[in-house]
């Protein structure tokens, strides 16, 4: 389906989700139920904590619906309710303690004869940012994860520009130290890894 065709059917599915249509909701969510869910797994590192996430991230995108204007796209809308779920998660008590991540595998990176080794390097890579800040590691998911821009960031954490460039810079800093990264293949291949899924 062209591109065109694919984003007529979202804004007809956003229509009639509005008009309280619960099919076409499902069927929005069921567009980037995946992304949301990967993206809350990865920050809080918890397979249940990322489920209940996800599911907070739906209710309130079905509550908020009815003001849903279009003036972006509605994944834009919709990062912008999960990463205000993820600031409030960050302010609960009730987070989990970090277990490892062991459902994901990161196959679409690595060539034949490196599967493994990258398959290591990425539960290595995950398991490290959950040594970081939660503000630290959301950072460096919606840099390296979502693509977004240090001032889109910045917009949607409520600092600055440079604030969010310093935090990003640090985590991927602290990443290089833990591997012992020296080569510039090495530090771009773990940069990547952290977008993979």
């Amino acid at each position: 389906m062209p591109d065109n065709e694919i984003a007529n059917s979202e804004t007809e599915l956003i229509r009639r989700a509005q008009a309280q249509d619960t099919d076409a909701f499902c069927a929005l969510a069921a567009r980037h139920a995946r992304r949301i869910y990967l993206l809350a797994l990865h920050y809080c590192q918890n397979a249940q904590d990322a489920e209940d996430l996800s599911q907070e991230v739906w209710l309130k995108a079905y509550q908020a619906l009815g003001a849903f204007r279009s003036d972006s796209s509605f994944y834009t809308w919709l990062r912008r309710i999960t990463i205000n779920a993820f600031l409030n998660y960050r302010r609960t008590d009730s987070a989990r303690t970090h277990e490892p991540i062991e459902e994901l595998e990161m196959n679409s990176y690595a060539g034949p004869d490196d599967t493994v080794y990258s398959n290591a390097l990425f539960k290595n890579v995950m398991d490290a940012l959950a040594d970081v800040t939660p503000s630290q590691r959301l950072m460096f998911l919606l840099r390296h994860y979502e693509g977004m821009s240090y001032e889109e960031i910045g917009t949607a954490m409520s600092c600055s520009r440079g604030t969010a460039k310093k935090s990003v810079w640090r985590t991927l800093n602290k990443l290089r130290a833990k591997f012992e990264v020296d080569d510039d293949t090495a530090k771009e291949k773990i940069s990547c890894l952290a977008a993979e899924y």
